[in-house]
């Protein structure tokens, strides 16, 4: 069985719309495309080399797909970030799309049209399936439970509004902190695995104060 690593590029408070450029995803109104880039640095580009360094392949949502699609067949393989231009053209590139609307041209690309989908060849053998952007499809693999490992690059600023990383309705789980990193111009990687179920523990006192006792039936009142 394949892994599901979902790679993701976030602001402190979450968003990770259009982090490249002004022209990626400004639907919405949004303004601020390509608030990753001034943090690019040597760090930066190890980790994500990290993350792609052991075969796997792309398993992208529709938009993010033809983002891809646009740009990265036609990037100059010798210029800087060559190297994930040739890889990606040599690897698979899985682009899902409930509409099937999406054109799948750019070799070695396949049409997968549901989660179902997305299961079937999660439980193949194979290669592991990295997402990059893909907000939709990320929101719809946590809430299924899909997700087995993160690599979150949190860059240090703070954007308002835009799409997010998570949303109400993910699956519960622990995760453990397999590796971190942080680049002296404030950006944090984490690499995370599923770790099992949450914890939990409990503070309060031995004796409830009488404070205590009003506060939680206020609480329950207000429900």
């Amino acid at each position: 069985m394949r892994k599901i690593i979902v790679g993701a590029q976030v602001s402190i408070d979450g968003v990770m719309q259009a982090p490249g450029g002004p022209t990626e995803d400004p639907t919405e109104g949004f303004e601020f495309g390509g608030w990753a880039m001034p943090y690019f640095s040597q760090e930066f580009g190890e980790e994500i080399g990290r993350l792609f360094n052991e075969k796997f392949d792309l398993l992208l949502g529709r938009k993010t797909y033809e983002i891809f699609a646009a740009y990265w067949p036609y990037y100059d393989e010798g210029a800087p970030h060559g190297g994930i231009a040739k890889l990606f053209k040599e690897i698979k590139k899985y682009a899902v799309s409930r509409s099937g609307e999406v054109d799948t041209s750019w070799q070695r690309s396949v049409l997968l049209r549901d989660l179902a989908d997305v299961k079937r060849l999660r439980d193949e053998d194979g290669p592991n399936l990295v997402t990059q952007g893909s907000t939709e499809l990320v929101h719809a693999l946590l809430a299924n439970d899909l997700v087995d490992a993160m690599s979150i690059f949190t860059v240090p600023v703070v954007l308002g509004g835009g799409k997010k990383l998570f949303a109400d309705g993910s699956a519960p789980h622990s995760f453990k902190l397999t590796r971190s990193r942080v680049s002296p111009n404030g950006l944090i990687v984490g690499h995370y695995e599923r770790a099992g179920e949450i914890k939990t523990d409990d503070t309060a006192l031995d004796a409830p104060s009488e404070r205590e006792i009003a506060r939680q039936e206020r609480m329950r009142r207000e429900g």
